[in-house]
């Protein structure tokens, strides 16, 4: 008999047992004047790209504030999708910039308005091939409103990936069980989006697959694979005097509590 068959087995039962799972509740909000910011091409994004936004709220009590970039292509759904984007954020702790309430999507000059607004310290965005037509422009936007704020402007940009892998992430961020389990939980609260399809039982299986690439992306072609179980990949940049700026020599892993977290943000 294959050994392996009871591990596979294993897993095919915990998903369909997920499955029947519901969640509700809060976690509380931080607020800071270290700001980070998420453009987030749809509501949900937020929670699959998030490990490392909830880690920088708990470990560095930062102030995490997720912007709407669209509430999706859907009118009847945008009220709903508004909802359980309020009820996800409320769960992780974390803000929602009220700039949308129309649920038009969001524009350059709104994107510059609200950098001018919050001067975050970190924004989040899609990279530049992430496949998905929304997270490509919204990459784009993101970078337009950019280079339309004050020379004095800066910041530190994180690049996310779901859609499309990136060929050249820079970072990879571990997640434990606790971590991993909240944002599931938190992506759950997208109701609708996952009961048409339960993506939110794949992510750790996704985060599982990212220490695979992450291992040689990250840390090096033909090197040692960290002991990490969960992990999400990202690019890290900077944008200062209107113009990107190198960050890392070298590609970083960084593991739960470590302090390079710190000293990277």
């Amino acid at each position: 008999m294959n050994p392996y068959l009871k591990f596979v087995q294993d897993l095919e039962a915990g998903v369909d047992a997920a499955k029947a799972l519901t969640v509700s509740g809060k976690h509380p909000r931080i607020e800071s004047p270290s700001k980070v910011l998420l453009f987030s091409p749809h509501p949900d994004d937020e929670c699959i790209i998030g490990l490392l936004p909830l880690r920088l709220m708990r470990e560095l009590s930062k102030q995490i504030i997720n912007v709407p970039v669209t509430f999706g292509s859907n009118p009847e759904r945008q009220v709903g999708r508004a909802r359980e984007l309020s009820d996800a954020c409320n769960y992780l702790g974390w803000d929602i910039h009220q700039g949308a309430e129309d649920f038009r999507a969001l524009e350059v000059e709104d994107a510059v308005g609200i950098l001018e607004e919050v001067r975050p310290e970190i924004i989040f965005m899609p990279h530049d091939a992430d496949w998905n037509s929304r997270h490509i422009s919204t990459h784009h936007l993101v970078v337009e409103a950019l280079g339309r704020m004050p020379g004095d402007f800066g910041c530190t940009v994180v690049e996310t990936e779901f859609w499309g892998a990136m060929d050249d992430p820079n970072l990879m961020i571990e997640g434990d069980a606790g971590l991993v389990a909240d944002l599931v939980a938190a992506t759950s609260l997208h109701v609708e989006e996952v009961a048409r399809n339960p993506y939110h039982l794949s992510l750790p299986s996704w985060m599982q697959d990212n220490v695979r690439r992450g291992s040689e992306l990250v840390g090096g072609q033909g090197g040692e694979a960290p002991g990490f179980s969960f992990a999400t990949l990202y690019r890290l940049r900077k944008w200062q005097g209107g113009d990107w700026a190198k960050v890392l020599d070298q590609g970083t892993l960084v593991p739960v509590g470590a302090d390079n977290l710190k000293t990277l943000f």
